[in-house]
């Protein structure tokens, strides 16, 4: 999918945000969450020219034939609510929610997107994505992404009954890194493979900005002179965010 915007309209902005893990670590907690999306959500939507979700949105999320996770509904509603006002959104899946199949394009009109794009909002270049799986090393989960985007495993993961099959992806969810509501990501220096793998991309074919999620912490890193690296964070702990005005990206905080 080619998506672009060639020149913003004046005063109009494109926002971009990952990592609710809407679901862990307890239902309270993520209605709270999902409640302060959907106000971020309001926030924004009278200058938003665009708005591009960059995966794990959810902390999981399978589709059945017939049958959707539970919960969620406030912030659905919401986006279809953007969609039908002429708005458009993006999502791009992650490692937690990389089991959507055609409920968002047909039900709210939002495209989904596996890999990272290359493309361009107002005359900068920009490279998106979620970032699970990019750059060197993490060998283990490169394997088990092969395996988890494996057309055969889908199909036998949806003839487990959804009660049983949610429920256990539910019990894996509450395990994951980000439900212990703890800020234990630690920049790493040098060694950090999402930077790197900018890095190789710039060196073949230029962009103003790289942005991602996935890592978990709120980063804005130059690459070169004329380029950068902005990782978004999560909305766990940081409520972080990134915003293209048309002339420069920058990371901002809603009710952090």
């Amino acid at each position: 999918m080619t998506f672009r915007i060639n020149e913003l309209e004046p005063g109009k902005k494109v926002y971009f945000a990952s990592d609710f893990h809407l679901g862990v670590p307890t239902a309270e907690h993520s209605l709270a969450r999902e409640r302060k999306i959907v106000k971020w959500l309001d926030t924004v939507k009278h200058d938003a020219a665009a708005i591009l979700l960059l995966g794990d949105i959810f902390d999981f999320w399978f589709e059945y034939k017939h049958a959707i996770p539970k919960g969620f509904i406030r912030l659905q509603g919401k986006l279809a609510e953007l969609t039908d006002a002429g708005i458009p959104v993006l999502f791009f899946t992650g490692n937690h929610d990389m089991w959507m199949f055609d409920y968002f394009p047909t039900e709210l009109n939002i495209p989904i997107l596996r890999e990272p794009i290359s493309t361009s909002f107002g005359g900068k270049t920009f490279y998106i994505g979620h970032g699970d799986g990019l750059g060197p090393g993490d060998h283990t989960y490169k394997l088990l992404k092969r395996v988890f985007n494996n057309k055969a495993c889908q199909w036998a993961f949806a003839r487990i009954h959804p009660n049983l099959g949610i429920g256990i992806a539910n019990m894996w969810s509450r395990r994951s890194r980000i439900s212990n509501i703890k800020k234990d990501e630690q920049f790493l220096g040098d060694n950090e493979w999402l930077l790197h793998y900018c890095k190789e991309v710039e060196a073949s074919q230029h962009h103003d900005y790289y942005v991602f999620g996935h890592r978990h912490l709120p980063l804005d890193i130059p690459i070169n002179n004329s380029s950068r690296y902005v990782n978004l964070g999560e909305w766990v702990n940081f409520c972080s965010y990134a915003v293209y005005d048309g002339e420069s990206l920058k990371l901002d905080y809603f009710e952090a």
